[in-house]
């Protein structure tokens, strides 16, 4: 007879597992609908069984010891028994299930992840995502997410990283500006006009300041977090703003400066831990925002 009592518990196996792709004990109970302090509980109650700590805390959130990742890898195959289990006993089940936290920036993420998303959970409909907004470089510290976009260079550390594309940045003025204010012959011409562009206190990512500081020294009069406040602000004619080329190229009320002159390109890379990179459900968001991006080329690179 198989004595259970000997062998570590599959349900704590599985939550270590989840603490491992999330790295925060607060993300894991709401993605497991139960309190921090269970999870904390169960977690101790796992260390107990196999005799050793199975995490440790770094300034990354939970990071695995050598215990814990020979710990993962059975989660993962109970993981996987589970999901034939289920698949077997429920026809159309699939290993693209359950949540998917994903970090992306505005533009991105309304643009690109969105549409790419909803058709996934269309071939998937127990997949759930959760999709949170932020302009930000890459954080060491990814708890809580399972996949974060950022735009920019990265500085990966332990995580995976996936290049998802390059996209263009292209200075525009509101029609009803230039009409006014007449469009800059040269870049020198720039210093005497308005600029749009993110609030310089917060900005994390560098290479969304450079263009704009290399064309004038000046701090932009209109400042703001979100780029679809810039794209309107530029639409309602307050002066001159970088905008991604994907999000306003060819729509009415924008006219391109300087098209000769001033242009940059900018890298939209995924990240994620890789415990999390070996989820099933994150590889699919992974492929679904390569498509899109792939199919998207000529807008995220206009010619």
């Amino acid at each position: 007879m198989v004595d259970f009592k000997r062998f570590p518990s599959p349900e704590d196996l599985l939550i270590l597992l989840t603490v491992a792709r999330l790295g925060r004990f607060t993300a894991v109970a709401d993605a497991l609908e139960t309190t921090h302090t269970t999870v904390s509980r169960r977690i101790l109650a796992l260390d107990k069984q196999m005799g050793g700590r199975t995490l440790e805390r770094t300034p990354q959130g939970w990071e695995l010891t050598e215990l814990g990742r020979a710990a993962v890898v059975a989660a993962e195959g109970i993981e996987r028994s589970l999901s034939r289990l289920t698949a077997g006993i429920s026809d159309g089940m699939d290993d693209v299930s359950g949540v998917v936290r994903v970090s992306t920036t505005d533009g991105f993420g309304a643009i690109i992840a969105t549409p790419a998303l909803v058709r996934l959970q269309q071939e998937h409909p127990s997949l759930r995502v959760e999709l949170l907004s932020a302009t930000r470089r890459l954080r060491q510290n990814r708890s809580g997410v399972d996949i974060e976009v950022v735009a920019g260079s990265v500085d990966a550390g332990r995580a995976e990283t996936v290049l998802l594309s390059d996209y263009s940045l292209r200075l525009y003025a509101g029609t009803g500006y230039a009409a006014d204010h007449g469009t800059p012959d040269s870049v020198a011409d720039l210093a005497s006009h308005r600029f749009i562009s993110y609030v310089e206190s917060t900005l994390q990512v560098s290479e969304l300041a450079l263009q704009r500081r290399s064309l004038t020294a000046e701090p932009a009069q209109f400042q703001a977090t979100s780029v679809f406040a810039q794209i309107e602000a530029v639409r309602s004619n307050a002066g001159l703003g970088m905008l991604p080329a994907f999000m306003v190229e060819g729509q009415d009320g924008f006219v391109r400066v300087l098209p000769d002159d001033v242009e940059q390109r900018v890298q939209f890379w995924a990240a994620a831990r890789p415990e999390s990179m070996r989820s099933p459900a994150v590889q699919a968001v992974l492929t679904a925002f390569l498509q899109e991006t792939r199919r998207m080329s000529k807008q995220l690179l206009p010619g």
